[in-house]
């Protein structure tokens, strides 16, 4: 018995080395896809790409692997860690299973192409151009959901499964609800206050030498925790994290030379979701339970960003080292009038410039149209219209270009259909935490002192080292006695507002 318990363990082992091994080929691809290539290399380098995936796929649908998580299960008595890659596992076969192998292949190759045709589209502010790719992203989408859904089920119910476990329409109606019924007047109550008294932020807007903010943006990394000798800074169209193991994270930023503070915030942010994978445990890492869950991941970025990186109480140490490295533009700029003008709250049109008051706003808009997209009651044609529309609506706002409307994200060209809600139960689950742990520990005077680190130990221990083995509503219930709970943000947003 013994015996045949070695030969099960070791059997899973290589499985797992070689599943690691293939997804570690394609995150290379799609981290060079998005910061290196040349933009004529990208249909060639999709067949590439696709013969990958179609290997990964390959390598979950065998009866190797079938008859390998029977005996598994047969034979019990594992470790948590055990049964927790033996179920993971379990669910990416059944995923990866139902959906045909050359669609499948044909999706990779079409996701490997479809960001640089996005990213010329955004350039030109052309969205019939990029309409036909993003048409055919969502039929293949909605196939491989339909595929999968279970019995009362939705295809939309299947992503955004994916991307946090137990979370539904209904579930996310509800939440959502919950955050309009706080915020929305909130938002039109401070918009109008702003009208009255406008916060000074056009120093954030002057000239700002791109060389300049990479040396500050790199430093600000490291301060926060981020480990230069296991990962590294580089710059992309769309701002993002991806790593093949904890000891090699990988983010990245964008750098505007007449806006001072969307790298800082993006920097801050990818920050974030790297010091996470970074947290990871050793028997975590280069395994299908490396990473985290969407949702938790996102809680942690903009929990540096918006809970850590917006207070006042951070900024104190080194705010003064800023000001020396743009002495012309924040020299004679105090640091209260610094800390309204990256607080200041006004509607606008792009997510990742949003405050924080206004940014589930953006979420909201992208989770109705995503809905109505799935359900058949909104077509790829109308889209823009429809985004126009509602951005006028909630926000007061309407784009007056493709670039700043319908395609300011990456998502859609991924084919991530589903993921927008993750950075919203991020923004709860941020709240909520910081509720609890400023219990503990006193968060804004370890920020005066500039003491990052035992901020970032505290989540290590209660959440990165974890990774995806956990979810967002466990590991809530685990540190606070409760599971997510809307409150908390709303709470948090009322009061730094009003």
């Amino acid at each position: 018995m013994e015996e045949k318990d070695t030969d099960v363990r070791k059997e899973f082992s290589d499985f797992l080395e070689k599943e690691n091994a293939i997804r570690t080929a394609l995150t290379l691809f799609d981290w060079d896809n998005e910061t290196l290539a040349p933009e004529a290399a990208s249909w060639r380098t999709a067949k590439a790409y696709g013969v990958l995936a179609a290997a990964y796929q390959e390598l979950f649908c065998g009866e190797e692997l079938g008859t390998l998580l029977w005996r598994i299960r047969e034979e019990g008595s594992r470790s948590p860690l055990e049964k927790a890659l033996a179920l993971r596992t379990e669910r990416e076969r059944d995923k990866l299973v139902s959906i045909p192998q050359e669609e499948y292949r044909r999706f990779s190759e079409l996701t490997a192409v479809s960001v640089q045709r996005w990213s010329m589209a955004k350039k030109q502010n052309d969205f019939a151009a990029f309409a036909p790719t993003l048409e055919e992203l969502l039929d293949m989408q909605r196939r491989f959901a339909s595929y999968r859904a279970k019995e009362g089920q939705t295809p939309y119910d299947v992503l955004l499964s994916d991307y946090e476990e137990g979370f539904t329409e209904k579930k996310l109606d509800g939440f959502f609800g919950e955050l309009g019924r706080g915020l929305l007047p909130l938002v039109q109550e401070v918009t109008q206050k702003n009208k009255k008294q406008p916060v000074s932020c056009d120093f954030l807007f002057q000239s700002y030498d791109v060389e300049k903010q990479r040396h500050w943006n790199k430093w600000l990394a490291a301060y926060l925790g981020f480990q230069f000798s296991r990962g590294v800074l580089a710059e992309s169209e769309h701002p993002f994290t991806t790593s093949l193991h904890k000891d090699d994270v990988r983010i990245t930023t964008h750098y505007y030379k007449n806006n001072l503070e969307s790298a800082i915030f993006s920097t801050i942010h990818e920050a974030g979701h790297g010091i996470f994978e970074q947290g990871n445990s050793e028997a975590l890492t280069q395994t299908i339970l490396g990473g985290g869950s969407c949702g938790v991941h996102e809680s942690q970025s903009r929990f540096y960003e918006n809970m850590l990186g917006r207070s006042r109480a951070f900024w104190t140490p080194i705010y003064g080292r800023l000001q020396r490295s743009f002495p012309e533009q924040l020299g004679d700029i105090p640091l209260d009038v610094f800390i309204r003008a990256i607080n200041r709250s006004e509607p606008g049109l792009i997510r990742t410039e949003a405050d924080e008051l206004t940014y589930c706003l953006h979420i909201m808009i992208r989770y109705e149209l995503e809905k109505r997209l799935f359900s058949g009651q909104l077509s790829v044609k109308e889209l823009e219209q429809e985004w126009n529309k509602w951005y006028e609506e909630y926000l007061g706002v309407t784009p007056k270009t493709a670039g700043e409307g319908v395609l300011q994200d990456i998502h859609w060209a991924m084919g991530e259909f589903g993921y927008f809600p993750s950075y919203a139960l991020g923004n709860a689950m941020a709240a909520q935490l910081y509720a609890y742990m400023d219990r503990e520990l006193n968060i804004e005077k370890l920020l005066q002192a500039g003491e990052l680190l035992s901020v970032s130990e505290y989540l290590r221990e209660h959440i990165h080292r974890f990774g995806a083995s956990k979810g967002m509503e466990e590991l809530l219930s685990e540190i606070t006695g409760e599971g997510l709970n809307a409150k908390y943000y709303i709470e948090y947003l009322q009061g730094k507002y009003t």
